[in-house]
């Protein structure tokens, strides 16, 4: 009997040709979209997780709460592990990792070491001596216990230890020169980073030693470190977190009454998908995009099911008569469900088959698109099961309508030749047409609002010029030498203007409440934006000024003055700040000038209160480089000459402003990338499945169409009559799918500050895309049908 329904399906799917490709190829094209998809999200649910001790690991965060609202970020102060290990007897390990020190925090650390005249800048951080006892990051020399336990410790990884010397071998106790100043021996070796961790770093060095190089960082005050504990087999998680949630009130003394800061924990495998928070706690952030497309990789699987479906359901008139002859002969009505079902597998398997080939095809380019590093898991047991489920959930999903209704024929009216659709099977088919383009209605509306608002954050004027500028951080001569190299480098043809600052003006996510003024409420708390610039930073950056003047380097008094933006004016609740004197810091100064507000972070934040002090000589920061349009690469030959004479212990390295600016947005880059691929094969596949309901529906209307031409319809007409079913199903799809789009792209939306609009025209344009290519579709069916010959169609009447 088996043997039998394997001859009868392929002898169906030969007979069928076109359906049969169309259908293959229609679901194929939906199961490798999915698998991509699915695949995505399992990376992104992998990172962070891998590590062993994964369920015993928490990152601490920070609430600050006050006038009735609650902000929560992972900045924490440096003294807060190791107290926090030795005071809750819960907590096994405790480590601090420190991620930005230099400039902004959302600056990794590159530091210069060299060995001889090899000089590289890696990126590496600090962290304490249980560390490597705590995450899972392997070991190829050394113990996790000794890795970091001495001030000169420096653990390294595989890729640094062959920049250098050779081997993993060979670099074991060796001598490296870093920042030029200092040496430190090398006391471990890790294997290189998998892609799923988060946090990438080449090297880490001795926590110990780098607070005590700052002795600021030492200070309960100061948040700018990381904190992550591990908590024994036998904890509760959550009487750990009360324990800690007053924590500090014993180590800050003098703080606002109406401010209160507490401790949180969150467990280290969500920091990566919830690392937004949302009223004081982790609410959200990439996992948002996982949803989103785990959502699309169902609704791509569901189109082409849906296919599946109105095909083998159209063609059902074709096989009408096979059934009534089975049922004739004794075949019941299991049976044939059993038949159809078991053809929709087999179906289903070639295109899983031919899914995987795809898959496997552009998995290279898809990975580009991400940033990742995937692979099909084809040695892992559970991807042969979860394709096995794949198979066996699809086939049954698509061929379950056309089992049913076959089965339910009756022989009697079949074979008499009376056998025509139902209303509601025909109403059935419709339903499942509208439902698959309301899906593609969705995705294409989603993917015009999300690629406009990507462009929106790329493009919109941020009160400043990004456009030219280049970043170089302060670093070993460069601390003491800057004003010698500002003058040699504003010499240099094609540079137009030279100035530093302690943060990237992009990017100033320091935020403090340290600014103080006459008047000012002691029980309100206002976080300002605050950098240290050089007398050039306002006319380098192209700001505005609104009142006032900009500081002046012949002017001495301006040693000590103080930019502010026109936000900073309302915070404060000043009418006329120009001459007032404030303090930040401790330094006193005036204000002599106020700038029209300008963007200091993404777009997803509204724009902060800012403070500019002058100061040109820290041991920190960044020089910003503004270089004349068309001549950068002879100022980068000029800046790489200047800098290596005077910084020869460091590599030479810079990065553009607008492609750090770019970074601040990955995410929705991604995503916008992500919806317009898989929304334009969300939309070609919808596009099969009318293709095949049109090649049916032209076979069905051959003969009507055949005595309209006789009776002398035109090519218009007949047209217009084939496809005005077609159309009306899609009107209605579009008209069906505008209200979930509507509100799910306005909801989307609000995690932003600043956004557009959701104008009219762009549910009005994906209705007119929509329409346009269905109609595309289905008229090369409607040519055709109307050009061929009367005669031959209605020959046998």
């Amino acid at each position: 009997m088996f043997q039998h329904y394997i001859m009868v399906a392929f002898r169906n799917l030969v007979r069928s040709r076109s359906f049969s490709l169309i259908n293959i190829s229609g679901l194929a094209f939906g199961l490798a979209c999915s698998l991509l998809i699915f695949l995505w999200a399992r990376d992104e649910q992998s990172v962070d997780r891998f590590h062993t001790n994964n369920k015993l690991l928490y990152r601490v965060y920070l609430r600050q709460v006050y006038d009735g609202q609650a902000h929560a970020d992972y900045h924490t102060p440096a003294p807060l592990p190791a107290e926090l290990k030795k005071m809750i007897p819960e907590i096994e390990y405790a480590t601090g990792f420190v991620k930005f020190f230099r400039l902004s925090l959302q600056d990794d650390i590159y530091e210069s070491f060299s060995v001889d005249d090899k000089v590289y800048k890696l990126k590496g951080s600090r962290a304490e001596e249980d560390f490597f006892s705590m995450f899972s990051y392997k070991l190829l020399y050394g113990t996790p216990q000794t890795a970091l336990s001495r001030p000169e410790s420096l653990c390294m990884s595989r890729k640094m230890a062959e920049l250098f010397f050779g081997s993993v071998e060979a670099a074991v106790g060796k001598t490296v020169r870093f920042d030029g100043r200092t040496d430190v021996t090398v006391t471990a070796v890790f294997e290189n980073l998998p892609p799923q961790a988060s946090d990438q770093f080449d090297y880490l060095m001795n926590w110990d030693a780098w607070v005590a190089e700052n002795p600021f960082k030492q200070s309960w005050g100061h948040f700018g470190t990381l904190s992550f504990i591990q908590l024994r087999p036998d904890a509760d998680p959550v009487k750990v977190e009360e324990k800690i949630k007053d924590f500090l009130k014993t180590y800050l003394k003098g703080m606002s009454d109406n401010l209160r800061l507490e401790l949180g924990l969150q467990p280290f495998g969500d920091q990566y998908l919830y690392g937004d928070f949302e009223n004081g706690l982790p609410a959200g952030g990439r996992i948002l995009y996982v949803n989103l497309f785990m959502g699309v990789g169902i609704f791509i699987l569901l189109i082409a099911c849906i296919n599946f479906m109105n095909l083998a359901t159209a063609r059902s008139v074709k096989r009408a008569k096979e059934v009534g002859v089975r049922k004739v002969v004794g075949s019941s009505r299991l049976h044939l469900i059993y038949q159809f079902i078991g053809e929709a597998m087999l179906l289903t398997l070639m295109a899983v088959l031919l899914s995987l080939a795809l898959a496997a095809l552009s998995l290279p380019a898809f990975n580009d698109l991400t940033a990742k590093q995937m692979a099909i898991p084809l040695r892992e047991p559970l991807f042969y099961l979860f394709m096995l489920g794949l198979v066996l959930l699809t086939g049954f999903i698509a061929g379950s309508y056309p089992a049913l209704f076959l089965s339910s024929l009756q022989p009697v009216k079949v074979l008499k030749g009376h056998f025509r659709f139902s209303f509601s099977a025909a109403a059935f088919r419709k339903g499942l047409v509208v439902f698959q383009f309301v899906l593609s209605m969705l995705l294409l509306i989603s993917t015009l609002v999300v690629t406009r608002q990507t462009n929106y954050l790329q493009y919109k004027n941020l009160g400043y010029d990004r456009e030219n500028v280049l970043y170089i951080p302060i670093e070993g001569n460069l601390i003491t030498k800057y004003a010698l190299f500002r003058e040699e480098a504003s010499k240099i043809p094609g540079i137009k203007m030279v100035d530093r600052s302690s943060q990237f003006p992009h990017a100033m996510s320091f935020r403090v409440d340290a600014v103080q003024w006459p008047g000012r409420d002691p029980n309100k708390v206002i976080n300002f934006a605050v950098s240290s610039v050089g007398y050039d930073f306002v006319k380098l950056m192209n700001l505005d000024i609104v009142n006032g003047r900009d500081v002046d380097r012949y002017n001495r008094t301006d040693s000590v003055g103080f930019l502010v933006n026109e936000e900073a004016v309302r915070q404060m609740g000043v009418k006329d700040p120009i001459g007032m004197e404030i303090s930040v810091f401790g330094k006193q100064g005036r204000i002599v000038g106020v700038l029209k507000d300008y963007h200091t972070n993404t777009l997803h934040q509204a724009i902060d209160p800012v403070v500019l002090d002058v100061k040109e000589f820290l041991n920190f920061g960044t020089v910003l480089v503004r270089t004349e349009k068309g001549k950068l690469k002879e100022a980068l030959a000029g800046l790489e000459k200047v800098y290596k004479q005077m910084n020869p212990g460091h590599a030479f390295n810079f990065t553009f402003m607008d492609e750090q600016y770019g970074k601040l947005y990955k995410s929705e880059q991604v995503a916008s990338k992500l919806s317009y691929v898989f929304t334009l094969l969300a939309i070609v596949i919808s596009c099969l499945g009318l293709l095949g309901l049109s090649m049916f529906a032209a076979e069905q209307w051959k003969k009507e169409i055949g005595i309209r031409k006789i009776l002398g319809a035109t090519l218009r007409h007949i047209m217009a009559r084939f496809s005005g079913d077609f159309v009306r199903l899609v009107l209605l799809s579009i008209v069906i799918a505008v209200p979930p789009a509507w509100l799910a792209m306005n909801q989307w939306l609000q995690n932003f500050a600043y956004r557009i609009d959701l104008a009219w025209w762009i549910f009005v344009l994906a209705g007119i895309i929509a329409l346009v290519v269905s109609l595309l579709t289905v008229s090369t069916q409607a040519v055709k049908a109307a050009l061929e010959n009367p005669v031959k169609n209605l020959r046998s009447e």
